[in-house]
């Protein structure tokens, strides 16, 4: 082989050797740019799925602050009727808070008239635990005069009594107090069968007497009805079985 050749040889040689080392170098280049490109891609995925995940938990909050929206809303709308509500029931109170004054007068004089009928009444009624019902009587006089007692308690003590003497004309009951006979106090047992029949009976149980409405005083009553008022006074008392008795009772007009 001539110089020449030889030379040009060498020289091909090197250049081979240089090429393949730089195409290793650009290889190895090229492996480590598509490795981050892989890291940036797989960080970039990353990201994005946070971003997706960050949006769907937005969603689910933005759905729910939706649902609370509409039923606050509803809310909302059925407070403001309660509202309309009790403020018609405000209205309603403050008009008859301002009639108060104005009922004041008229009840007053109403519960005065009424107490003066039930004493006239009492006064004309069978005299059926007659102490104890004028004793009522002055007591609600005594209210009527206490600046103490508001307009609504005297009202309902007043209904109280006429309620009281309603049930006298219902119920059948036995007590003690005292008659006047011809003049003379004699403490009796008392039986009223409502206000159909009222009773005396001595405490010896040898005597009985009958209340006589039409001439408004005591009438001595037969020996005939003397065991039967005996037994009504002791039924009365729930001494004896409710049975039927033998009493002067007179007939309506």
């Amino acid at each position: 082989m001539s110089k020449r050749t030889l030379i040009a040889s060498t020289v091909m040689g090197a250049f081979v050797l240089g090429s393949s080392a730089v195409s290793a170098d650009t290889l190895n280049d090229l492996h480590k740019e598509e490795a981050k490109i892989h890291v940036a891609a797989a960080k970039s995925q990353e990201k994005i799925d946070n971003l997706f995940q960050q949006s769907q938990e937005l969603l689910v909050e933005y759905r729910a602050v939706v649902d609370e929206t509409e039923n606050l809303k509803v809310y909302n709308d059925y407070v403001a009727t309660l509202v309309a509500d009790q403020q018609r029931g405000i209205d309603s109170l403050q008009r008859q808070i301002d009639q108060i004054d104005e009922t004041k007068r008229g009840i007053v004089p109403l519960l005065f008239r009424m107490i003066d009928s039930l004493e006239k009444f009492i006064d004309a009624d069978v005299p059926i635990k007659l102490a104890e019902r004028k004793a009522r009587v002055e007591r609600l006089r005594d209210v009527m005069g206490n600046s103490n007692v508001t307009v609504s308690e005297r009202f309902r003590q007043v209904i109280e009594a006429y309620q009281i003497e309603l049930d006298y004309g219902s119920k059948i009951s036995a007590y003690q107090g005292n008659m006047n006979y011809e003049g003379t106090d004699i403490t009796v047992d008392f039986f009223n069968l409502g206000r159909t029949a009222l009773i005396a009976l001595s405490l010896d149980q040898k005597n009985a007497w009958m209340w006589d409405t039409a001439n408004r005083t005591w009438v001595e009553l037969g020996s005939e009805y003397l065991e039967s008022s005996i037994a009504a006074v002791r039924m009365a008392r729930k001494q004896l079985p409710v049975n039927l008795v033998k009493l002067p009772i007179p007939a309506a007009e």
